[in-house]
């Protein structure tokens, strides 16, 4: 199945500055840059706090993506296609 359409172009993903915060919680899956015993926390090692830590930034920043984009249109022109087109079971 193809994102192409007839007059040749293609859509899909739009890019958005608001989406370079969620690299924010894909940081947090390269292990060697916390991966420490101390500071502790309440007796807690680092590794384990930044790692609770880091599931509250990541929701957050996700919620702030979601919140920022959720009314801007992905494109500005509307889609003309027929139900026809869209069907994913046409074995074109």
């Amino acid at each position: 199945m193809s994102s192409a359409k007839q007059s040749g172009k293609v859509r899909g993903f739009q890019f958005s500055a608001w989406n370079l915060l969620l690299v924010i919680p894909l940081v947090v899956l390269v292990t060697p840059l916390f991966n420490l015993d101390g500071p502790r926390l309440f007796g807690m090692p680092f590794f384990y706090w930044f790692q609770f830590a880091m599931v509250l930034v990541g929701v957050l920043s996700t919620g702030i993506v979601y919140w920022a984009t959720k009314g801007k249109a992905v494109s500005d022109q509307p889609d003309r296609l027929s139900v026809d087109d869209l069907d994913a079971g046409s074995g074109e």
